[in-house]
């Protein structure tokens, strides 16, 4: 997702672009498509950045590049790092009690979006953040480049726990709208005209937008991966317990998700949950 998310930043002639990826050959065809500079991260303190914006697999690629790689170094101080990973609430603090942040008052803001890849692609992604008042005007204007929705929820944290509240909701939405299709589709119903005539109703949802015709012709290759749902459903769950939460039903989705992958499937998308549907 950081791929066109930093196209689209590209096209503001006003910022200075400057693009890193653990995968040299994905900065090298970043670079041939927009318009950009090539960070040597294995270098960091040649050049000092106003800001950084990340968007990482998990806690250890983010403390890995931050901290381990040190681009921590690589920011000026009073900068700041927009973080649209989607992480545990222990990342967050591990990041901000850094001693490098610290000293360079760097400020933190935990960013997750939403959307999928398609948002990306499409500059529509909804940002929910957590992190101080201080820089809001300067890091929106930056998010307004891929966004289409920004919301600052609150402080530190904040961000993530409104990722977790996120994903809770789709996963039990996706599996309602598996079995509501399997349904269909045993019965031999025309689901086209079935969609016609539940998705302007209170059945409609963004999951039903755009994946109930994906999942009917059994095609699982849009967007977001089952195993990063695995990942982001046990931080929720994590989170849940400490609050004394029972999560019954998000609690057998991610059993199936983990079905899912352990057949080899992992890298499909949320939707495939329909194919454990018998």
């Amino acid at each position: 997702m950081g791929y066109p998310m930093a196209g689209h930043l590209s096209q503001n002639k006003d910022l200075e672009i400057f693009v890193y990826n653990r995968s040299p050959q994905v900065t090298k065809k970043w670079l041939k498509e927009y318009k950009g500079n090539k960070f040597d991260i294995t270098n960091p303190i040649d050049i000092k950045f106003d800001g950084l914006i990340t968007c990482l697999k998990d806690d250890a690629a983010i403390i890995d590049v931050l901290l381990n790689k040190n681009l921590v170094l690589a920011l000026k101080k009073n900068s700041f790092i927009i973080d649209h990973s989607t992480t545990s609430l222990d990342l967050i603090e591990t990041i901000t009690s850094n001693e490098a942040m610290i000293n360079k008052n760097i400020y933190f803001y935990d960013s997750p979006v939403s959307g999928g890849e398609a948002g990306a692609i499409n500059g529509s992604l909804s940002v929910m953040f957590g992190g101080p008042n201080k820089k809001i005007v300067t890091i929106k204007k930056l998010m307004k480049s891929y966004s289409k929705s920004i919301v600052h929820i609150g402080p530190n944290g904040h961000g993530q726990l409104t990722k977790m509240v996120n994903q809770l909701c789709i996963a039990g939405l996706i599996q309602g709208l598996s079995e509501g299709i399997a349904l269909g589709m045993s019965s031999g119903l025309n689901m086209d005209k079935v969609f016609d005539a539940i998705s302007n109703g209170a059945a409609q949802s963004w999951q039903m937008d755009n994946r109930f015709k994906t999942m009917i012709k059994g095609k699982f290759n849009f967007g977001f991966a089952v195993d990063l749902m695995i990942k982001d459903l046990k931080i929720s769950l994590k989170e849940s317990r400490s609050k004394n939460l029972d999560l019954t039903v998000t609690r057998k989705v991610l059993r199936k998700y983990q079905n899912i992958s352990a057949q080899g499937d992992g890298k499909l998308d949320t939707s495939s949950l329909i194919k454990l549907i018998k």
